[in-house]
């Protein structure tokens, strides 16, 4: 069995689900895959438990009723992944925009170099973003820096979604008590791994937009992470941010 699992939230992904998952099973590491599905209706449910036939003992699912948020569907994976023996938990996304060849680095800069978490970065060496327009890079880009500007945080790629997590971090994080669903999620996360005292490296990426499929990204979503940012802070100040368990 392998140490490490990635974990993959899908709702409507059919055009890519299959090739993410079996790029992933290609890398020369072994990685389990779980896929937290939202009740897709365009069948993505039905492709992965397919591929489960074929991948039995790699591939998982964890079906849930409905599309309830990115930021949950990730919760709802990291505790599914600590009720078993993973010592390192991946986020990734299903559209190729984070490169699976990559989850190999991001391991390494944890199971090796010592890192507690590890980000995708695409800001730690200048902007390393594909087929984005220019307006969407600079709002990615200023938003990050908006985020090191009121928390603090040493971090380039703050609203990142390709992490690997050690179990230490996710086992002292309070997953109940993480609040955000979109995109802030993202930042609260790592915001509370730093406020906890955990060593957050960068590995430098590049980021591909989607090819096939459709984005989730909607203004309800960037509103979150705006105001959520100055929350944060607030609770940080407040020394709200605790372990769920000593250290």
């Amino acid at each position: 069995m392998t140490d490490s699992l990635v974990i993959i939230p899908t709702y409507n992904e059919k055009e890519n689900i299959e090739k993410i998952i079996r790029t992933v099973f290609q890398l020369k590491k072994s990685f389990d895959v779980l896929i937290v599905e939202d009740n897709s209706p365009d069948g993505t449910a039905d492709i992965v438990k397919r591929l489960i036939k074929e991948f039995p003992d790699r591939l998982f699912i964890h079906e849930r009723k409905g599309k309830l948020g990115l930021g949950t569907a990730y919760i709802a994976g990291f505790k599914w992944a600590l009720e078993r023996t993973y010592g390192f938990i991946t986020e990734m996304d299903a559209d190729f925009s984070h490169n699976p060849n990559d989850l190999e680095r991001l391991y390494h800069a944890t199971a090796v170099e010592g890192a507690d978490a590890a980000v995708g970065s695409r800001y730690i060496k200048g902007v390393n973003v594909v087929n984005w327009p220019m307006g969407r890079v600079l709002m990615s880009y200023f938003a990050s820096s908006y985020v090191r500007l009121v928390t603090r945080m040493q971090i380039m790629d703050t609203t990142a979604g390709f992490v690997c997590w050690t179990r230490k971090v996710l086992e002292t994080i309070d997953l109940d008590k993480i609040k955000f669903v979109g995109y802030a999620f993202q930042i609260e996360m790592k915001y509370t791994a730093v406020k906890l005292g955990f060593h957050v490296a960068e590995v430098p990426i590049i980021f591909t937009d989607r090819t096939e499929g459709t984005s989730k990204m909607n203004k309800s979503i960037f509103r979150e992470a705006i105001f959520g940012v100055m929350q944060l802070r607030l609770r940080g100040m407040m020394g709200k941010i605790k372990p769920v368990k000593s250290l």
